[in-house]
């Protein structure tokens, strides 16, 4: 299921004889999500064949997890009073932190079992994941 992207992404590809850069704003849309083997993030912007473009990424997990430790190294370099990134950032990180937890709780199968037959029901969202969603939307 994609969704607008809100806010911008850039993406360069970098080859010893080409540099391919891309850049994905508010009419864009995005879709990431959990496989078997890892995270894939798709960006993607429609259009005619001049402006049409996307971009396919996966990342194994111990890889990603290696990202997430490399990005937490960084956060210093963030502006204390970048309070607006800061806390998305936190919110999502909370909402990633609750769901791998949830997984290994009892009840956690059955809510996967749930989540993959009705991925688009959004009436049962618990209200922390209606209150994430709002602020992806903002």
């Amino acid at each position: 299921m994609t969704k607008p992207i809100p806010d911008k992404a850039e993406v360069a590809l970098e080859y010893p004889d080409k540099l391919y850069i891309g850049t994905f704003r508010n009419s864009s849309r995005f879709d990431a999500h959990l496989d078997e083997t890892g995270v894939s993030l798709t960006l993607d912007r429609k259009g005619d064949a001049n402006t049409r473009k996307s971009v396919h990424m996966h990342f194994h997990y111990s890889l990603f997890a290696e990202i997430l430790h490399d990005l937490a190294k960084t956060v210093a370099v963030m502006p204390p009073e970048d309070t607006v990134h800061r806390d998305a950032l936190r919110t999502a990180a909370e909402a990633l932190y609750r769901a791998l937890n949830a997984e290994t709780k009892p009840g956690g199968e059955e809510k996967r079992e749930r989540m993959k037959r009705d991925k688009d029901d959004l009436s049962e969202l618990t209200p922390e994941e209606e209150v994430l969603l709002l602020h992806c939307l903002e």
